[in-house]
């Protein structure tokens, strides 16, 4: 007969928020973001009120010795008996209003849990300003179960309600059971069931995902921080806000906040336990820390306490902030300028994992190591290596470290350096980077790669003295944005019959240009716009020869057929990012960071740009009401209503930016992002605000919006 891995209890609600309240039950999650939305909060006590049931709880039992202490926190707090695998969400709404404890909202403001109840007819509310002012409605009902919280709360709502209208003795004898109904709620059964200490985290997946009816499922990291929830709760909090803080600016002194990584718990646990362990499958991990013995099975708290103080010491070096930053200097230096630029986020973490094995274990100078790591980082986001079955790829890198001996850092540098050597070989950069490149995705790694180089090379905007890395600084509000412009116009093309979306956006059919080179130019074909073009802008030979080179234009490139232009781009676009990354080996390349301009002063002509509209646009007859506004790239349309406001998808937006956030995501600025079909062509809303303050403030000039 197969072991029994749980057993069915219940558990009154008092009994449950009692056992929380002394740390018997782990309940970690109520000093995190509270996901229930209030709403759902009124529902559980709706349906405990009516004798509905509101599902199981599941538990499991830490295995911890009576009396076992948390570690590393001075006084070590008591380890809990259970851990909640299921329920958390309820458990956090039960305590949080049986207790009056505040919660933590998205935005790590505290807040309670406020629910209203209507004696008159057993509605529960949402509380919000027009109930505290109904005395039909005991307002906040935490007060009940506080000491001597029912008289009191019963008292003052029979005299509210009794000072605005006549109840009589029947009514308020109704009135008091409905709340004696409400307070007795704390009597409320819950059906729990025990997981056994025996089981492992492979059978409470699958029970959690056999008796959940949310859906949800559980993944290895969530083991391991409920684990750190109740061996080092201190540890888990910590790594918490430090990705809290990751988020959000702020001036008050460091911080951990970046530009192109947001990362969650579990992602710098992975850094972590490859830093510690040199280990990247988390099931593995997770039996580990339990500290099971491998003959016997049973857990042992002196080897569970050696892996968490090996983990603790870990984190220390993950969370440290030089070492984050000094870190991320390293994407800087590979040409990466921000999150638009990043499409596998495991790339950094696992680069950073490398970062503080070769600074902690083989000591490698931050000089070098930057230089080392670049070249990784690149290889590793180019070829995404770290997707897909990404933890035995990352084993396999980190094995290959074995037998380099602490304190080697020519043998740490070696070993990444081959493998970056043997991955980017002359196949690679000339039949597989350029395959790569034949695509329409915007966040092609390969794409991506090909935006580094041009930042690593410090290259121009096609047709412009501007630098693509200066205009992709994401930590600068640019007066003047960059966009991606086809160089085979679509309407060109498609007077050829070539129709297709991602035909028409291939990677290769794509230059960078400023947001005022990017216009429409209809449906002339390249060798007709490109010489005026060429001729408008008058460079200098040997810079237009040098854009020519960086751009990857194919000689006669204007005359070329669609396709023959498309494979010789591919090829030459791979001979840059070919001859960018080389530069990383060298120790005298150093980024081109863009120098800081002064700021601009505040004079009334600036304000005036600012309060230029679509609908001044609209009066001055620059646009019509209808009119179509396109972004090409992006293949979207919306329409300019007679309001001057704009309707994208249905929805209407009161200005571009925000309907360009909603087509193209993130931060838009609208009036570069959208262009107008105008009686003389396509042209940006930017380009026609330009034209209506030509007239009266010529020399003005101040930032998009």
């Amino acid at each position: 007969m197969a072991e029994t891995l749980y057993k069915d209890t219940t558990y009154t609600v008092s009994l449950l928020v009692q056992s929380i309240g002394l740390g018997k039950i782990a309940l970690p999650d109520i000093q995190r973001p509270f996901v229930w939305q209030a709403a759902k909060v009124r529902e559980l006590f709706d349906s405990m009120y009516k004798g509905f049931p509101v599902g199981y709880l599941l538990f499991w039992e830490t295995g911890a010795d009576t009396g076992a202490r948390q570690i590393g926190i001075g006084t070590q707090a008591a380890v809990p008996n259970h851990l909640i695998v299921d329920g958390q969400q309820r458990l956090t709404s039960l305590f949080a209003v049986m207790t009056a404890a505040k919660v933590l909202r998205d935005d790590y403001s505290e807040a309670r849990i406020r629910i209203a109840f209507r004696p008159a007819d057993a509605m529960f509310a949402v509380t919000d300003a027009a109930i505290e002012k109904d005395p039909e409605y005991i307002p906040d009902i935490s007060t009940l179960w506080q000491q001597g919280g029912k008289r009191a709360t019963t008292k003052a709502f029979l005299k509210a309600v009794g000072a605005r209208r006549e109840i009589d003795d029947a009514e308020e004898e109704r009135l008091e059971d409905a709340i004696d109904r409400l307070y007795d709620l704390q009597h409320y059964p819950f059906k729990v069931v025990e997981l056994s200490a025996s089981a492992d985290e492979e059978q409470v997946a699958e029970i959690f995902v056999r008796i959940n009816s949310e859906g949800v499922t559980l993944i290895q990291a969530d083991f391991i921080l409920t684990l750190m929830s109740v061996f080092w709760e201190k540890g888990r909090r910590d790594l918490e806000q430090f990705c809290r803080a990751c988020r959000l600016p702020t001036l008050n002194g460091a911080s951990p906040f970046n530009w192109y990584i947001q990362p969650q718990p579990p992602q710098m646990l992975r850094a972590t336990v490859a830093v510690a362990f040199r280990r990247a499958v988390l099931k593995h991990m997770y039996t580990l820390l339990r500290g099971r013995d491998l003959d016997t099975g049973k857990p042992s708290p002196e080897r569970r306490d050696t892996q968490f103080a090996r983990l603790a010491q870990a984190q220390e070096h993950v969370l440290d902030l030089t070492n984050w930053h000094e870190f991320l200097l390293c994407l800087e230096r590979a040409g990466f300028r921000g999150k638009k630029m990043i499409s596998s986020e495991n790339a950094i973490i696992f680069s950073y994992a490398m970062w503080l094995i070769g600074r902690v274990d083989y000591g490698v100078p931050v000089a070098r190591l930057r230089e080392v790591i670049a070249r990784w980082f690149f290889m590793a986001h180019t070829t995404s290596r770290y997707s897909g079955s990404f933890e035995t790829q990352v084993e396999r890198d980190l094995a290959l470290l074995a037998d380099v001996q602490p304190g080697d850092a020519d043998g740490f540098a070696a070993v990444l350096d081959r493998i970056v050597d043997d991955t980017l070989t002359t196949d690679f950069w000339d039949i597989t980077l350029p395959n790569e490149l034949s695509s329409s995705a915007s966040k092609s790694p390969a794409l991506l790669a090909y935006i580094a180089a041009l930042n690593i090379v410090d290259a121009d905007a096609l047709l412009s003295t501007g630098k693509v890395r200066a205009r992709l600084d994401p930590a600068v509000t640019a007066k003047k944005g960059i966009e991606r412009h086809h160089l085979f116009p679509r309407a060109y093309l498609r007077k050829l019959k070539i129709a297709g979306t991602k035909q028409i956006n291939q990677i290769a059919n794509m230059a960078l240009v400023e947001w005022y080179d990017n216009i429409a130019i209809s449906d002339q074909p390249p060798s007709v716009y490109w010489p005026d073009q060429v001729a408008k802008k008058a460079l200098r030979e040997p810079a237009l020869a040098e854009q020519v080179r960086w751009h990857a234009l194919p000689d006669g490139w204007t005359e070329l057929p669609y396709e023959e232009f498309l494979a010789q781009r591919r090829k030459l676009m791979a001979r840059v990012v070919c001859a960018a990354f080389e530069r990383l080996a060298d120790q005298q390349y150093a980024p081109v960071y863009p120098t800081p301009g002064a700021p601009a002063k505040a004079t009334t002509t600036t304000r005036a740009y600012y309060a230029v509209r679509v609908v001044d646009l609209l009066d001055a007859g620059l646009i019509a009401a209808g009119a179509i506004l396109i972004n090409p790239n992006d293949d979207v349309q919306a329409t300019v209503l007679s309001d001057g406001r704009i309707e994208f998808d249905g929805i209407t937006f009161d200005s571009p930016s925000g309907a360009g956030d909603a087509a193209h995501g993130g931060s838009t600025n609208g009036w570069a992002y959208w262009l107008a079909d105008t009686p003389s062509g396509l042209r940006p809303l930017a380009g026609l605000r330009d034209d209506l303050r030509a007239g009266d403030e010529a020399d003005t000039d101040g930032q998009d919006v």
